[in-house]
């Protein structure tokens, strides 16, 4: 029996056999118009989609830089340095300010603990660190005074990277942490130049997971450990395709109020970071130790200060403040997981 090949001229069908095999060429001929037309539809469709795309993934930046420029200094006004979770005892039944302060500075010492990093096999002085969506430098400023690393951090926000510049050369450490407004998905640096790579709650923010964790990756030395600390929702069950309807729903709410992107599963990135064969790949839940956080955001705006501060900061913040009980019953309902991930990069 003859096989059949096809291959490409220009337009219409033509074949022929050449000792036993048939190939099928498209030829030039007055039908092709037709064919023409639909292919250029179609190619036009493709493009328009994927410039579409990048607008807006443009227009995405573009509200996450000026929503922390409109919020940061209300945050760090509130909370201080470190604009993320707390680690708290899910045991705690009434924290005070001071104490969440405190807990958010034990969140870092205990992401560093599970990742195998703390006083007695410390980071390593001299050693690099990048800090992917810094924030105003909390996490930079806390590694480079208490280990002596050398940090860089980035974020979309130019307020953010000032302000973060201003204390780190007010703290003495502008030699040790620096910071610049740059994208994740395309970090300024080169191919294995950090030791440690921190990404604490800056994973919810990444329109392109995919890129975001190949970025990790190539900035990564041979041996360095990569730490992603973030939202993402529940884990599938095997028989499930994707999330219930009203999850869905809750989720497109916050994201609409916090400018983020399409939502992830842990499980989800443990395959990403799986594609790389990374080593040591582990990953926790940890919403229960971070059961008090928005409760306690909640109340700090309620207060006089925090309220009046909320209203003249600009309407970003502000629908980013009225989220905020989305967020606890997202956690409420096991829809929301605050998750660990680190892993260390093959020598």
């Amino acid at each position: 029996m003859a096989s059949t090949r096809l291959s490409y001229q220009a337009c219409g069908w033509s074949s022929s056999s050449v000792a036993g095999t048939t190939t099928t060429t498209l030829l030039p001929h007055r039908t092709c118009l037709g064919v023409a037309r639909v292919s250029a539809k179609k190619r036009a469709f493709e493009l328009r989609a994927v410039a579409e795309t990048a607008m807006e993934a443009v227009e995405l930046k573009k509200d996450i830089a000026e929503f922390y420029d409109e919020s940061s200094g209300l945050w760090e006004d509130l909370w201080g340095d470190h604009m993320h979770h707390g680690f708290y005892d899910p045991k705690a039944d009434d924290v005070s300010v001071s104490d969440h302060r405190a807990a958010q500075t034990r969140m870092i010492d205990e992401v560093l603990r599970f990742a195998g990093i703390s006083e007695k096999s410390p980071i390593g002085k001299g050693k690099n660190v990048v800090d992917v969506g810094c924030g105003i430098g909390g996490s930079s400023r806390y590694l480079a005074s208490k280990y002596g690393a050398n940090c860089k951090g980035i974020t979309l926000s130019p307020v953010q990277a000032e302000r973060a510049n201003a204390l780190a050369a007010a703290q003495g450490l502008a030699n040790k942490a620096s910071f610049q407004v740059a994208d994740a998905l395309a970090q300024p640096f080169p191919d294995g130049q950090f030791d440690l790579v921190w990404s604490m709650e800056s994973g919810e923010q990444m329109p392109d997971k995919a890129k975001f964790v190949d970025e990790l990756v190539r900035v990564a030395a041979p041996g360095a450990t990569i730490i992603l600390v973030t939202w993402c929702h529940r884990d599938l069950g095997p028989s499930e395709q994707s999330l219930k309807p009203d999850e869905k729903k809750l989720l497109d709410k916050i994201c609409n109020a916090f400018y983020l992107p399409a939502w992830c599963s842990t499980a989800d990135y443990l395959k990403l970071l799986e594609s790389y064969s990374l080593e040591d790949i582990k990953a926790e839940d940890w919403s229960p130790y971070v059961a008090p956080f928005w409760p306690a955001v909640i109340r700090s705006a309620l207060t006089f200060k925090g309220f009046f501060s909320l209203l003249r900061t600009g309407t970003k913040t502000i629908r980013g403040a009225l989220a905020m009980p989305m967020m606890i019953q997202g956690f409420k309902k096991d829809l929301i997981k605050y998750s660990i991930i680190t892993c260390r990069k093959p020598e």
